[in-house]
């Protein structure tokens, strides 16, 4: 055994440095390089400048206007690939960190970052953040005096996000070579989601115009393939835009290579392409392009995402003369004698209890005969006061009236939208103080209201068919016999590489299909383009669970079934989720606000994705802006998952006796208290009970209890029913605007998603 585990720790340990090796070689793909500047006054512009004059030997390769640039360096054997992310589009920032090999934050000398910076940073930890590196440029242009405050402030500013990094001076060309080794020789971190699927950064992009319409065409993607082999018949995510088809898969020439002599021959013609490509959107095609591989349709995934109900499927056919048999044995087992009067009929005597279930009732109805005369007074002296006032259970309600202050007009425009926030908040604090209490309505009877709820005697152990009463919409999604097994499978099939396809550092051209051309408007306008490849049935609508936490940035009340924008793994949508609680139990409990203090549960209908992923809930203002509201991890691809809406129904003791009470304001009709009553009741000091009898026709009714009551007791009367998300699935999410920069924040402490 000794043997077989240095042996695996040696094959680990090589494996660890092949990729390391790999990354910016020869035969790998460039070290991408992300600029993020995380202030308004920490341009890019200095440290791009300081990275290209390195040395003599080094070959640079523009990439158009202020996109960034390629660093060849054939003496060491790397390459690197620098890409600007422009401040404050937070999609292009994420976009980029997605697929970048490492992040280079540009700091200011003296607050290190704004709000806008902060508010970046919060969604960079949340959605997994790479291998990153912290570069200080303008550190001369401070006196001397001030410099070594200034750093120790700095310093002192970054433990709180970046306990073990180290601040990096980048002023002259020596401090640039001294940050290229560091990116160069640092620990890769990984994200999870992307090591297990084909992803690449477009190089250049051209579109070609489809015969039926110039609005859709063939999109002809550039760029180094990373992550995983790439297969030609898998669909690929552009993020942001879709799921598309890919034709073939071609192999130009490497813009970017190594080899001197290809680099001497081509150098002019490429860089002339390249920038073409980055601004007009041609590829760079040569003469010499290889194919690699055509789409096989007998292979190719399918961009089916939900299925086609048959309205005809649930019809119910005529039973065969097995089903009648079989049917008349089991009512002839079930049978019971019972003595009954003349003239019974058959459903009247299956109500008729036994001599021993009758006897099992015989001391309760004694007990009740003692109090029914003063039960009778209680409720006849309650009748002649209840016809004197009006609307009894408002009193306890207090109305205020708020008047109007002078504002001036530029102010009155936000009335409204505090008005509904201020509504907001007090329905979040009416949940908080009586969860899930609701009013009897007065105009409609309880029993037609709540028709569609149900009493459980325990929530937790009451059992509830996952398949009963399912809406249509789950007609229209996928869902798996056993989710966790074909993940394992699938990711078992990933590590050991038995794809074909395009080979992790291979610099090909994606031939994707039916593309709209705002795809590569976005690409012409300098926002990057990001493909993944997709897993099996990635494609595919199911309903998803989120595990996620309020961000402590954000306190604003969240209710549920409000529109909120999704950042999971490589998508973006957007949807209405369901908000429930994280149990270890079959049934979880609805809560109607996004708490503070809790884990909650996200449910939505979106398409299918494997964990483990990373999620960022998003809400957007009425300006455009996103609020970053909550974070946390994908947690199951489950329909079966059964969330429960609560309703409780309160009333008040009115006359209290030994074990018995009658109970008022909880209905306010005789028909209503006969309906429920097979339903337990409960208190809010914890005794149990049931209803026995309806007393008079205004709602009372007479209880009995597992002990005395109190005077200020609450009897409660809870309901159950199943709940689903709402179909408000939408892959388009508009763009953020940007956010308002102040000078300096507060660091914040968070946990980083791996």
């Amino acid at each position: 055994r000794r043997p077989q585990a240095l042996q695996l720790r040696r094959q680990r340990k090589e494996a660890v440095l092949a990729e390391k090796r790999s990354l910016g070689s020869r035969d790998g793909p460039p070290h991408l390089v992300v600029l993020v500047p995380l202030h308004s006054r920490a341009a890019a512009h200095d440290p791009l400048r300081l990275l290209q004059s390195q040395d003599s030997a080094v070959v640079h390769v523009g990439e158009g206007r202020a996109r960034g640039f390629a660093l060849l360096c054939p003496r060491l054997k790397q390459r690197w690939r620098f890409v600007t992310a422009q401040a404050g589009d937070l999609h292009a920032v994420l976009d980029l960190a997605k697929v970048a090999d490492s992040l280079l934050f540009i700091l200011d000398p003296t607050d290190g970052w704004d709000s806008a910076g902060e508010h970046c940073l919060s969604c960079l930890f949340a959605q997994g953040l790479p291998s990153y590196a912290l570069a200080v440029p303008g550190c001369t242009d401070l006196p001397p005096k001030k410099r070594i405050d200034a750093k120790k402030k700095l310093t002192k500013a970054i433990e709180k996000r970046f306990p073990e990094a180290k601040l990096f001076p980048l002023n002259t060309e020596q401090e640039s070579s001294l940050l290229l080794r560091h990116l160069a020789t640092q620990k890769q971190r990984h994200l999870a989601f992307r090591d297990r699927r084909a992803h690449l950064l477009a190089y250049a992009a051209e579109f070609v115009p489809g015969q039926e319409s110039d609005l859709v065409g063939t999109l002809k993607v550039s760029g180094f393939v990373q992550g995983q082999t790439l297969d030609v018949n898998s669909l690929v995510h552009i993020v942001g835009h879709g799921d598309f088809q890919m034709s073939q898969v071609d192999a130009p020439p490497d813009p970017l290579s190594l080899n001197p002599r290809v680099v001497k021959g081509q150098k002019r013609s490429q860089d002339m392409e390249v920038q073409d490509g980055s601004v007009n959107g041609t590829d760079e095609m040569e003469e010499d392009v290889k194919v690699l591989m055509k789409a096989d349709p007998s292979k190719q995934e399918s961009l089916q995402s939900e299925v086609v109900p048959d309205p005809m499927e649930g019809e119910q056919t005529w039973p065969t003369e097995e089903e009648l048999q079989e049917a008349e044995d089991c009512l002839k087992a079930n049978r019971r004698v019972v003595k009954v009067p003349k003239g019974t009929s058959k459903y009247q005597a299956a109500w008729i209890v036994d001599d021993g279930e009758e006897g099992s009732e015989k001391d309760d109805d004694e007990y009740d005969n003692i109090d029914d005369d003063m039960m009778e007074e209680a409720v006849s002296q309650e009748g002649e006061s209840s016809e004197e006032e009006e609307e009894p259970a408002d009193e306890e309600c207090e109305t205020m009236t708020i008047p109007e202050s002078l504002r001036d007009d530029q102010y009155d425009e936000k009335v409204e939208e505090d008005e509904q926030m201020l509504e907001r908040y007090k329905q979040e604090r009416m949940d908080e103080m009586f969860p899930d209490e609701v009013d009897t309505p007065r105009d409609v009877p309880a029993r037609v209201r709540f028709q569609k709820y149900r009493g459980l005697k325990s929530f937790r152990t009451s059992p509830w068919d996952p398949k009963e009463n399912l809406p249509r919409d789950y007609a229209r999604i996928f869902q798996f016999q056993d989710f966790s097994r074909t993940r394992k499978n699938l990711f078992r099939q990933i590590e050991k590489d038995e794809m074909e396809g395009a080979l992790v550092g291979w610099y090909v051209t994606l031939h994707v299909c039916n593309v709209p051309v705002s795809v590569m408007e976005s690409f012409k306008e300098g926002k990057p383009l990001v493909l993944f490849s997709l897993l099996p049935h990635e494609q595919k609508m199911s309903v998803l669970n989120f595990l996620v936490r309020r961000h402590p940035s954000n306190s604003d009340p969240v209710k549920a079934k409000e529109e909120l924008i999704f950042h999971c793994g490589f998508r973006r949508f957007r949807a209405s989720p369901l908000f429930s609680q994280h149990t270890s139990a079959d049934k979880h409990k609805l809560e109607r606000f996004l708490r503070l203090d809790a884990a909650l549960v996200v449910t939505v209908y979106a398409p299918i994705t494997f964990p483990p992923a990373s999620v960022l809930l998003f809400k957007q203002r009425s300006n455009g802006m996103h609020d970053l509201i909550a974070t946390g991890s994908l947690l199951s691809v489950d329909p079966d998952r059964i969330v429960i809406k609560r309703l409780v129904l309160s009333g008040h003791p009115f006359k209290i006796f030994t074990k018995m009470a009658v109970v008022r304001y909880m209905f306010f009709n005789r028909e209503d208290v006969m309906w429920f009553k097979p339903v337990e009741l409960r208190t809010k000091w914890g005794r149990r009970g049931h209803i026995k009898e309806p007393l008079g026709t205004h709602g009372h009714m007479k209880c009995h209890f597992d002990g005395q009551l109190k005077s200020q007791d609450t009897v409660l009367l809870k309901l159950y029913k199943r709940v689903f998300p709402k179909w408000t699935y939408d892959p388009h999410v508009p763009e953020p605007v940007p956010w308002v920069r102040s000078e300096s924040t507060l660091p914040v402490q968070e946990v980083e998603m791996e």
